[in-house]
């Protein structure tokens, strides 16, 4: 090789070092499949971790209050959006582990959730009430929709979750309302269900799109819409919930996006009651009442097998216990510490994480073996949201 031919060498291998070394260029690509966030709720921090090697990536902090936090995930996995009680909406990258927008849109929100096409950000507000709509790119605000009842009177808004067709569904707390909401125009334009029940207090849908299901927490039973013939409006179900039965103190109230479907069967926390509910989605009929430890909060389905994992409300959040889905009986009772607030299983159901809050620490235990497999330090860690999430409707 010539002198020149060397000089263009030693060139075009300094340059490769240069970009090699470029901060920007990640020395190791890597995919989004397997990552989340967990939520530390007492220092405005989440942590990125991936669930592969079940080991933390980063931490990210300047979140705000996240005493009551949710997230939710960008289509393709990358960015979390994290809705604080302090009304903040932040835009998390987890691949490089920082915030990248940030906004206090209300005085007191509780969760949100992802249009279809993934373009739109909507968050549920207790204070003022009503709904937010955001450019998932930039946050920018694209629809501001107050709820207000018949009265012109303003009501918390729960149980926002995203419907096919550019469209959202949420209940009104205090006006005993569900909404539609349908953004895929210049304009919302809102379907009104005004005699969902009283105080409808969380919601969820199916996973088929179909059924828009609300708790009563003002009285026995639940509101259900399908969506696909929404001319029948709401109609209250399971009308004889513990009917004639004393109530227990309600310590927490149970998260309906947890509740569980699995085998055509739809598992729901008692309300008061120290049973988780079986109920058959295509009569809504109640197939059992299934005796458990304490108060249900969370009822999750592993999304590979016949179980629900299920967690509770004091003074019993120490305990988690498994259903089985095939004999309707609970088949294992785990003790992780104190204050179990959440559970998140991965993507094909061979683990489950939980946050056990008390004890500074989530734990990772075999859907399988049942064993603990891994525990992380967390500083009081409270959900815990992979991005899995971004690819089923209504999470």
């Amino acid at each position: 090789m010539n002198r020149i031919g060397h000089a263009l060498s030693a060139t075009l291998l300094a340059c490769a070092a240069c970009v090699t070394a470029s901060p920007s260029t990640p020395s190791v690509p890597r995919g989004t499949g397997d990552l989340g966030l967990i939520v530390e709720r007492a220092v405005g921090r989440v942590q990125v971790v991936e669930h592969s090697g079940m080991t933390t990536l980063s931490t990210v902090e300047g979140l705000g209050d996240l005493s009551h936090a949710s997230v939710v995930f960008s289509r393709d996995g990358r960015y979390g959006f994290v809705f604080g009680r302090d009304g903040g909406l932040t835009k998390v990258d987890l691949l490089e582990g920082r915030v990248v927008g940030r906004v206090v849109q209300a005085g007191n929100s509780i969760g949100g959730a992802v249009s279809q096409d993934g373009s739109l950000v909507a968050v549920s507000n207790y204070e003022p009430g009503g709904i937010k709509v955001f450019r998932a790119t930039d946050l920018s605000l694209v629809a501001d929709i107050p709820a207000l009842d018949d009265d012109g009177k303003a009501s918390k808004v729960v149980g926002l979750v995203d419907l096919p067709g550019q469209r959202f569904a949420f209940s009104l707390f205090e006006a005993g309302q569900v909404w539609v909401a349908d953004v895929s125009g210049p304009t919302p334009a809102l379907q009104k269900f005004t005699a969902a029940g009283k105080e409808p207090y969380d919601g969820l849908v199916t996973g088929d799109g179909r059924f828009y299901v609300a708790g009563l927490f003002g009285e026995d039973g639940v509101a259900v819409i399908d969506l696909w013939h929404p001319e029948g409006g709401a109609r209250k179900v399971l009308p004889d919930w513990g009917h004639g039965e004393e109530k227990l103190p309600v310590y927490k109230m149970p998260h309906l996006e947890g509740w569980a479907t699995s085998s055509g069967l739809l598992f729901v926390p008692g309300v008061g009651r120290h049973e988780v509910w079986a109920v058959r989605v295509d009569g809504w009929q109640v197939v059992k009442r299934i005796p458990v430890h304490g108060q249900p909060v969370f009822a999750v389905a592993n999304p590979a097998g016949r179980q629900v994992w299920v967690n509770y409300a004091l003074p019993d959040n120490d305990t988690v216990q498994v259903i089985d889905i095939d004999t309707l009986e609970v088949v294992r009772t785990l003790k992780p510490g104190k204050g179990v607030l959440h559970l998140e299983f991965t993507p094909r159901g061979d683990a489950v994480w939980l946050s056990v809050r008390d004890e500074d620490r989530v734990e990772v235990y075999s859907t399988r073996t049942f064993e603990k497999l891994r525990a992380l330090p967390a500083d009081k860690p409270s959900g815990i949201f992979f991005t899995s999430r971004a690819a089923r409707p209504g999470f």
